[in-house]
């Protein structure tokens, strides 16, 4: 809601503040400049910011910007004031592979409280990464947790639709060296129920819809057009997965108990990935093979309350995505 508290106000007040805080569609508090698009007729960049403090993206100033050609999205600015800018793999800030490149910044738009704002759509190709382990994000066996907000029906099974931590090498370097959320259709160990979308932890060398390789009975698909993912992960014996409509009601709790076996304890390295896995998108690599979309997201450091997590969960529903 415009000038009132946003997510990370909440997770701060629960004694878990954001760390790094993401959105192409609204303030997550205050007023901030939201990301960055680039036209192709000439090149140029324009910030893309709020209506008001605490609002809506000015969706209008990238319609104008934008008008009889074609824009990408190059940066999703971080809102918690450490720096934690997501670019894209291929920019000249993160260099990647020659398959990488930066999302279209026209791919989908929706109403956020009744304004238009743009999504950042991930299609195979694009990704975005940031190196944040000097800038607040945990590293180590240090708790945290992460929330996001995507979309139910824009999914496949490629690897890895992810926003969280990752290794700062952009390779696949142990058990335990991620914890990001994954929301895909992806089933990594088999036996899974239904073709999903799930939400589920990447943590390094498999997706993880529970405690073991073994399919956790209580997970189920999120199909709605707007979905709430949350992961938490204490660093040493437990993590919690949930998840819920972004439009309405509360979050469900699917998986809250032991890590894994081998991922005790967590060996984070605190770089910060969206839109792919880990190992992917370096100079040399390969490219993005997963789909899915981005409209914000958090990730703070400490261990939430279900408290805070429901709160988060009031707050996105009240923030009116059509």
């Amino acid at each position: 809601m415009p000038g009132g508290a946003g997510t990370c106000d909440i997770y701060a007040s629960g004694g878990t503040p954001c760390v790094a805080a993401h959105s192409t569609v609204r303030a997550l508090y205050g007023a901030y400049k939201l990301y960055q698009v680039r036209r192709s007729s000439d090149s140029t960049t324009r910030n893309i910011g709020v209506l008001s403090a605490g609002g809506a993206a000015d969706a209008s100033t990238q319609d104008s910007f934008c008008a009889g050609t074609t824009c990408v999205i190059t940066v999703v600015y971080d809102q918690s004031g450490r720096g934690n800018d997501l670019w894209y793999q291929g920019s000249s800030v993160v260099p990647g592979s020659s398959q990488s490149r930066p999302a279209l910044a026209t791919s989908e738009s929706l109403a956020v409280g009744g304004s238009k704002a743009y999504s950042l759509y991930i299609n195979p190709g694009n990704s975005y990464w940031r190196d944040g382990h000097l800038t607040g994000v945990p590293t180590g066996s240090a708790p945290e947790g992460m929330y996001m907000v995507t979309n139910g029906t824009h999914v496949n099974g490629g690897c890895c639709f992810d926003y969280g931590n990752s290794e700062t090498t952009r390779a696949a370097d142990a058990a335990g060296a991620m914890d990001a959320i994954n929301f895909s259709t992806q089933c990594w160990f088999g036996g899974c129920v239904g073709s999903g979308p799930w939400i589920q932890a990447d943590l390094e060398w498999g997706l993880y819809s529970g405690g073991s390789q073994a399919w956790n009975t209580n997970q189920r698909a999120f199909t709605s057009k707007f979905v709430t993912a949350m992961l938490k992960n204490n660093g040493t014996s437990r993590f919690a997965l949930r998840g819920g409509n972004a439009q309405t009601g509360s979050l469900t709790t699917l998986w809250d108990g032991a890590l894994p076996p081998g991922y005790s304890p967590m060996r984070k390295q605190g770089a910060i990935i969206l839109g792919s896995g880990g190992d992917c998108c370096k100079p040399g690599g390969g490219a993005n093979l997963s789909a899915g979309t981005f409209y914000e997201g958090a990730m703070v450091s400490g261990y939430p309350s279900e408290a805070t997590e429901s709160a988060v969960q009031a707050n996105i529903v009240a923030a009116g995505y059509r």
